[in-house]
């Protein structure tokens, strides 16, 4: 058992844009964040991941970076980054920093240099190509967000790849000296004491030679040519000798697209990669056919399925990161529970599950008081990239239904996790004295730190005690996961064993009473160490509507 402080860590995510504005503009700032790290030491988080906060046009929300050295302008100043990080460091909290290293800005200073002309020096650090012979696109492939992932530049006459928005072109990592230039970006970072990196679509940087089309039609996906391609462990291996390696920090890849077997190569400890990565198969569990934005019903078989089959995958050879929601997903509580009556329940079952499986659990801001997704009656209230391209693919230039496309927004806009944090229940939830650059959940009255703090019983505590338990049970860290009850509808439970201990967790997926059977060893005597009820169960046999129980055996 190789114990590391990234295995045992709880990490906290904050999208900075939407935690807590000092200045009154309406947009989250440094300053702000800086204010409300005592919140964050008295819940008990271990590491912080900063959505970045680089200087950025902000075409998407920064993850379109102009320059890698400084901080945007609406965020703050150099100054104010490294305040917070001595702020976080005093009270025992380590900082990762969001590392966006596939595309960077159109308005970086390399890809201004690159597009001027086809000889200059920085022309190669992007991914040019001249229209096919018969006038049609380089390739068929699309952008993830919506339409083909080539733009024309009038400059030279020639296409650029953006896999993303057409102001986020790709970067080419078979130039050596843009990888080169980035290590030394990566190493500034990491010199000012930064504790870990989370990347950003980290496994798309590697495209297969040639670029190849789709099949045969106008757009096609493209996607087997450039997620987990050919190179893609040749260069995190080389990143990983020539920088990461020599620090001793925590690193984190989001891996769209990547299995099991892809996850294992990513994160072995013997491969010299990367510690963790971010998996997306159980955020495809209510999509369709037709991809995210066709939603359909999701159920716990198929759920449990993944988690399990993750759980099982990396026991030995890889290392799991535990997540409901994050910047780019809908609030867990209206998406896996109940937003309604069973809010609070629900949303500590669903805790429950990230401490206690085995893996690096990671809260998204707000989710440690139960928020919630947000139904804007209009188009117009979001601001989100992908959402407003979809809806013109879709509805404007698709004729697709308005009513079933907002009501798919609803459900899996990535606006749901970005309203701005609900810190108290004055105007504006407490998070600007200006108009919010995202419209405040309206149900911030009721749904509120403040609220929370002042409740004993709140989802807030429950997550402190989570963390808490977390530390002091390296059976939570460690142990051994099995699973138990395989074929149950509504009820997902399992053991986790380390040495002469065993622990027994039980979760109840619906609204209803579920009847449990277990083995009887399991029901021998045990020690209630957590549920989310206040009163114990009158009947150790009956799970109450989204209760969540943890013995000791």
């Amino acid at each position: 058992m190789n114990r590391t402080f990234w295995k045992e860590a709880v990490v906290y995510q904050i999208y900075p844009r939407s935690y807590m504005d000092s200045n009154g503009d309406g947009i989250g700032d440094l300053r702000g964040i800086i204010s409300r790290i005592d919140y964050l030491q008295k819940l008990g988080v271990d590491v912080v991941w900063l959505s970045p906060v680089y200087k950025s046009p902000n075409d998407d929300n920064g993850y379109d970076i102009s320059d890698y050295e400084d901080i945007m302008d609406e965020f703050g100043t150099l100054q104010d980054w490294e305040e917070l990080l001595a702020g976080l460091h005093e009270r025992g909290i380590k900082l990762m920093m969001d590392l966006v290293i596939n595309h960077s800005s159109d308005e970086h200073a390399w890809f201004v240099e690159s597009r001027s002309s086809k000889d200059n020096p920085y022309r190669d650090y992007y991914i040019w190509r001249p229209a096919q012979p018969d006038g049609r696109l380089p390739n068929n492939w699309s952008s993830i967000f919506s339409g083909p992932a080539w733009e024309l530049d009038e400059t030279t006459g020639e296409y650029y790849l953006h896999l993303f928005s057409r102001k986020q072109p790709d970067l080419n990592w078979e130039n050596p000296e843009l990888r080169e230039a980035l290590y030394k970006m990566i190493t500034f970072w990491l010199d000012k004491g930064v504790d870990g990196l989370r990347m950003d679509v980290i496994n798309l940087i590697s495209k297969t030679p040639g670029l190849p089309s789709d099949g045969d039609a106008e757009l096609g996906g493209g996607g087997q040519y450039y997620m987990n391609g050919p190179r893609v462990h040749e260069y995190l291996q080389e990143m990983n000798e020539k920088v990461l390696s020599k620090y001793d920090i925590m690193t984190v890849g989001e891996t769209p697209g990547a299995t099991v077997e892809d996850a294992i190569l990513y994160t072995a400890e013997d491969r010299g990669e990367l510690q963790m990565v971010f998996q997306f198969e159980h955020m495809d569990v209510d999509s369709g056919p037709g991809g995210k934005w066709d939603v359909v019903p999701w159920n716990l078989a198929k759920l449990r399925t993944i988690l399990h089959k993750w759980q099982i995958g990396l026991a030995e050879r890889g290392w799991n990161s535990l997540y409901l929601n994050n910047h780019d997903q809908p609030r867990m509580v209206s998406r896996f529970g109940d937003d309604g009556e069973y809010r609070v329940q629900s949303a500590k079952m669903l805790a429950t599950l990230l401490h206690t499986l085995k893996g690096t659990p990671y809260i998204y801001q707000g989710e440690e008081i139960g928020m919630t997704n947000v139904k804007f009656p209009s188009l117009e209230d979001y601001q989100d990239i992908e959402t407003h391209n979809m809806y013109r693919e879709k509805v404007t230039e698709g004729g697709a239904d308005h009513a079933e496309i907002l009501n798919a927004i609803h459900a899996k806009g990535r606006d749901n996790a970005r309203t701005p944090m609900q810190w108290d229940a004055s105007d504006q939830a407490g998070f600007t004295t200006g108009k919010p650059w995202l419209k405040v959940n309206p149900n911030y009255k009721d749904i509120n730190v403040e609220q929370a703090l002042a409740d004993p019983d709140s989802v807030f505590y429950y997550y402190q005690k989570l963390i808490s338990l977390r530390k002091e049970n390296p059976v939570m860290v460690y142990g051994d996961y099995e699973l138990l009850l395989p074929d149950h509808e509504f009820i997902y439970a399992y053991t986790r064993t380390l040495e002469n201990e065993k622990w027994l967790v039980l979760l109840n997926f619906c609204n209803n009473e579920q009847q449990i059977d277990l083995p009887d060893e399991l029901n021998s005597a045990k020690e209630l160490i957590l549920s989310n009820y206040k009163e114990e169960s009158p009947d150790r046999e009956i799970l109450r509507p989204y209760e969540a129980r943890v013995y000791k055996l």
